[in-house]
């Protein structure tokens, strides 16, 4: 709240976290998004919170486990080399039910890859990215603005349900610069409701314990049909998007992050031709906007969808709408970034012009 202040999207990302209480941040090095660690390595002791610098990316997401166990807003970043890297601590903290957040900056890929923006972590974020049935609250910003408010947004849903979160950025969200006003006031972690999980003493409360096994027979069974039960309350109260000038459309653009930004000046510049485009822009990517999707759907028979990858969203827009509408695909993978011009000719040739 208050002015506006001119900010990288990292830095953004990274205050953002801490206006929203975060307390705890370990992490490792990998470009685009070292301005991160950077950021928390002084601002977390000025609000006497905790930055380390682990020896790996396992460690990091090992250090959120255990502070996470004790009820601190925790956050770790990277991009997707080391997410990869980080899947099995997530996957743990999953299965314990302890609400983390994390953000993935994306470079390109596979493997190493590149430094230069991707989408080609959409699998990994929306897909649960570790071993086992789990899934991962994941919000995809388009703007500075939103790298630094989505995360008080993530800690609210990862507190309320007990889940992993996450943001799923990419390498130009993170190194760009633009005004950005928070939206809340700077919550006091000390001031917020107990965590009855929280381990740590407290008098009159019961022994608490933090796990996330147990090799009882059929325990783990029922164990993960209990967190399908959370998710799908997720799907049904969680989910965001953002629709633009799709009332009269005939064609739909969906695209997500940087690509719906390319894609809304597509349509500005396609509507001053009288083409009739929309866009869906899912806010969240798990849960997906299938239900807004599959209503457009019935009625909008053209869909393009737009991603900077080979083509991975495209198959939550398959599954949505059920075969109703005809569905094309422009994509930029591995670093290369759409223009609005590319995205037009697209649109013309769907219309055969």
């Amino acid at each position: 709240m208050g002015e506006k202040k001119l900010m990288k999207g990292n830095e953004a990302l990274a205050e953002g976290a801490v206006r929203a209480g975060c307390r705890f941040f370990s992490g490792y090095p990998i470009t685009p998004q070292n301005e991160v660690p950077e950021y928390m390595s002084w601002r977390m002791p000025e609000v006497g919170g905790t930055f380390i610098q682990a020896e790996s990316e396992v460690a990091a997401i090992n250090m959120l486990y255990g502070a996470s166990a004790c009820g601190t807003r925790v956050m770790t970043s990277s991009s997707g080399p080391g997410i990869s890297l980080k899947q099995e601590g997530i996957s743990y903290t999953a299965s314990a039910q302890l609400p983390i957040f994390y953000a993935n900056v994306v470079r390109g890929g596979p493997g190493l890859g590149n430094i230069a923006p991707s989408q080609g972590d959409y699998f990994q974020a929306t897909r649960g990215g570790g071993h086992g049935d789990y899934r991962v609250f994941v919000m995809a910003p388009n703007s500075v603005s939103e790298m630094g408010n989505f995360p008080r947004i993530c800690y609210e849903v990862a507190e309320k349900y007990r889940m992993v979160t996450m943001i799923l950025a990419d390498g130009l969200l993170g190194q760009m610069m633009e005004p950005i006003e928070f939206d809340f006031e700077p919550i006091d972690p000390s001031k917020l409701p107990p965590k009855d999980y929280a381990l740590g003493i407290q008098e009159g409360r019961s022994r608490r314990v933090v796990r996330s096994y147990d090799l009882k027979p059929g325990f783990m069974e029922k164990h993960t049909w209990k967190l399908m039960e959370i998710y799908n309350q997720v799907e049904e109260k969680e989910t965001r998007y953002e629709t633009i000038m799709a009332e009269d459309a005939d064609l739909l653009v969906v695209a997500y992050g940087t690509c719906s930004r390319i894609s809304r000046a597509a349509l500005a510049l396609g509507r001053k031709e009288n083409l009739k485009i929309g866009l869906l822009r899912p806010i969240t990517v798990w849960p997906f906007p299938s239900k807004i999707l599959h209503d457009l759907a019935s009625r909008i028979k053209k869909i393009l969808v737009v991603e900077m990858s080979t083509g991975q969203m495209i198959e939550d827009v398959k599954l949505a709408i059920e075969g109703s509408a005809q569905v094309f695909f422009h994509g930029r993978p591995s670093g290369g970034i759409p223009t609005e011009f590319e995205v037009l000719d697209v649109i013309k040739k769907i219309y055969g012009k």
